[in-house]
């Protein structure tokens, strides 16, 4: 149960959803979800490795760079965290916050 309650806690933070949305829009690498995410490469790394090790996310060598792209069960984890950001903008926008 504990592990739930943190796996849970960790996917509501903010950027750890922005960099799995962003990942809907094909693979990326590294450099790049950082800057987009504005976060530090070391903190995308990391948070790449725990996707990983989840299951959400898998590497692709082309070349010398390390691309991104989602598994099946990240992609509809991604899908349902823009779904829950949609609506939370929404509620945002409705009551001026």
């Amino acid at each position: 149960m504990k592990r739930v309650k943190e796996v849970a806690r960790f996917f509501l933070r903010t950027k750890p959803s922005q960099m799995l949305i962003l990942l809907r829009k094909g693979p990326k690498y590294a450099t790049l979800l950082s800057k987009e995410v504005d976060v530090t490469y070391s903190h995308t790394v990391k948070l790449l490795d725990i996707f990983n090790d989840l299951g959400l996310v898998e590497f692709e060598k082309k070349g010398r760079i390390k691309m991104v792209k989602l598994t099946a069960l990240g992609e509809e984890i991604a899908k349902t965290l823009d779904s829950l950001m949609t609506k939370f903008n929404k509620i945002r926008a409705s009551r001026k916050l």
